[in-house]
C-alpha cells in the first residue's frame, strides 16, 4: 500500500479593493516611494476599510473563492484551520466562525497563531491530520487584517503591512505528491523584537495603554531583518540538502513576502535563478499569514504537477521554517 501524503488540490484568495500606494504614504509619514521600494520591494498594499469587518471577512471571501473554483460542497470539509495573527476578537475562535459562515457544518475548526509563520505551521498541521487517515479534506486559510494593528504615523511599520487572505485545500495523495519534508523552528529570543505590547494577559488594555499606542505592532527592524535573513536561508538550504535537491531540482521558491532583500538572500543561498522565485510583495506588502497562499493563487497557472516547491517563512516570536512539497496538479 502506497504511503498517504497530503497534497494541495485547490486554491482560493481575496484582497480588498482599497489600494494604499507609496505615493499616498508619502502624504502620511516622512517617507518616499524610492526609499520604500529600495528597502522592501513594496509599491502598494491593500486595506480592508469597511467598518465592522475583520479578518473573518477576508477569510470567508478566500474560502468561498476556493469552494467556487473547486466546485466543492463545504459539507465535505472535515477540518478548517485558521492561520492568523489578527483574530476577530480574543477567546472566540475566528476559524470556528468562518467554518460556520461558509457552510462547513461537518468540520471542526481552530485558530493557529505563529505570527508570519502561521500558514507554514498550518501546512504541517494539515498534513499531519491527512496522513493520520482520519480526515480527507482539510481547509487551511491564512488571513490577516494587519491594518487593524498598524500605527499609520509610524513609518517603520506602516509601509510594510497589508490586508489579505488565501486558502488551500489539502487532500490525501498516493502518487508520492504533496508534502515531503519540513523543518520548523522557534526561539523565544524574538519575543521583544516584534510584538504588540499591550492587550494580553501581562498588560491588559487600559486608558493609558491606548494613549501610549501600545496596542500597535512594534518592530525592531534591524534585528528582525538579521534573524530573518539567516533563519529563512538556513532552513531552506538545509531542506534541500536533506532531500538531495540541487538548484536545478527546485522549480519554485514560495517565500514569505516580508521584504524583497530577505527573499533574495534566501534564493541566493539556495542557488536559484530569479525566474524560480515567486514574488508579489510589490502588490500586497506583507499580509502576514496570507503571503504564501496569495503567491500560490497569483501563480497557480504556472505550477505543474510534480513541481518541486520550497516554502519558507519567518515570523515574530521568533518562528520560522521551510517545507518541501511536490505540486499535485496542472491547472
Amino acid at each position: 500500500m502506497n504511503k498517504i501524503t497530503a497534497a494541495i488540490t485547490a486554491i482560493g484568495s481575496y484582497v480588498p479593493d482599497f489600494v494604499l500606494s507609496n505615493q499616498v504614504l508619502e502624504t502620511l509619514v516622512d517617507t518616499n516611494d524610492e526609499w520604500i521600494t529600495t528597502r522592501t520591494g513594496i509599491k502598494e498594499r491593500r486595506l480592508l476599510k469597511e467598518e465592522g469587518k475583520g479578518t473573518s471577512y477576508l477569510a470567508i471571501k478566500a474560502a468561498q473563492n476556493l469552494l467556487e473554483k473547486a466546485n466543492l460542497d463545504p459539507k465535505e470539509i472535515d477540518l478548517v484551520i485558521m492561520a492568523t495573527a489578527t483574530p476577530d476578537m480574543p477567546v472566540a475562535s475566528t476559524g470556528v466562525y468562518v467554518a460556520t459562515e461558509i457552510g462547513a457544518t461537518n468540520a471542526f475548526a481552530f485558530d493557529l497563531h505563529a505570527a508570519c509563520s502561521s500558514f507554514l505551521y498550518g501546512m504541517s498541521t494539515a498534513s499531519a491530520y491527512i496522513a493520520s487517515g482520519k480526515y480527507k479534506k482539510v481547509l487551511l486559510i491564512g488571513a490577516d487584517k494587519m491594518s487593524s494593528i498598524i500605527d499609520y504615523t509610524d513609518r517603520a511599520t506602516c509601509i510594510i503591512f497589508g490586508d489579505g487572505a488565501g486558502a488551500v485545500l489539502f487532500e490525501p495523495n498516493s502518487e508520492g505528491l504533496g508534502l515531503q519534508d519540513e523543518i520548523l523552528k522557534s526561539d523565544g529570543i524574538g519575543r521583544e523584537f516584534l510584538k504588540i505590547e499591550a492587550g494580553g494577559s501581562i498588560l491588559p488594555a487600559t486608558e493609558e495603554t491606548v494613549k501610549n499606542k501600545q496596542h500597535f505592532v512594534f518592530q525592531d527592524g534591524k534585528t528582525v531583518f538579521k534573524y530573518a535573513v539567516s533563519g529563512m536561508a538556513d532552513v531552506s538550504e538545509k531542506i534541500m540538502q536533506r532531500n538531495n535537491l540541487t538548484h536545478d531540482d527546485v522549480n519554485w521558491l514560495v517565500a514569505h513576502q516580508a521584504n524583497r532583500r530577505i527573499i533574495d538572500a534566501t534564493s541566493n543561498r539556495m542557488g536559484l535563478d530569479d525566474s524560480k522565485v515567486l514574488i508579489n510583495i510589490q502588490k500586497y506588502g506583507n499580509t502576514t499569514s496570507a503571503t504564501l497562499p496569495l503567491l500560490l493563487s497569483d501563480f497557480e497557472n504556472q505550477l505543474k504537477k510534480g513541481d518541486n516547491i520550497i516554502f519558507a517563512a519567518f515570523g515574530g516570536g521568533f518562528t520560522w521554517g521551510a517545507i518541501y512539497l511536490k505540486w499535485a496538479y496542472t491547472k
